[in-house]
């Protein structure tokens, strides 16, 4: 039996973080979402109490990241947890509106799985959240080591 997949939602606009959660919903996803606005809270979350991740031991997370937060980089985060012992398994799915090549390649560098620019428009956006959550509907994640 596959454990529940939590996922850890860290996107700083309010507007397409209701616009994730509406669109995973719809592409019917009801995985547990936990959504953070800045990298800080996240972080600490992600980490626990005790600052080395274990409290995720045995849960298997999956983290939708953007790149642009108002305190740290999403890359910092993406750093942090893939080079965590009890994170590095969860899949890292960067969703930003960044589309330059060489942050592409350095995200793919640091281990996330999936990179997705955001695109502009509301209806497209829109769609390929539909299109990412019957992604998450497929995949399988590993429960944190």
């Amino acid at each position: 039996m596959t454990m529940p997949v939590t996922i850890i939602m860290i996107e700083d606009d309010e507007g397409h973080a209701r616009l994730i959660e509406r669109n995973i919903r719809r592409s019917g996803v009801n995985n547990e979402i936990m959504p953070f606005t800045n990298g800080t809270d996240a972080v600490k979350y992600l980490l626990g109490a005790d600052g080395t991740g274990l409290d995720h031991k045995g849960r298997a997370l999956l983290i939708l990241l953007d790149l642009n937060l108002p305190d740290m980089t999403g890359i910092d985060i993406l750093r942090m947890v893939k080079q965590n012992s009890f994170l590095k398994s969860a899949p890292v799915v960067i969703l930003t509106t960044t589309d330059d090549s060489q942050e592409i390649k350095r995200c793919y560098e640091l281990g996330c799985n999936v990179y997705i620019t955001k695109p502009v428009n509301y209806e497209s956006f829109a769609n390929a959240i539909r299109q990412l959550g019957l992604f998450f509907s497929v995949i399988q994640v590993p429960p944190a080591v």
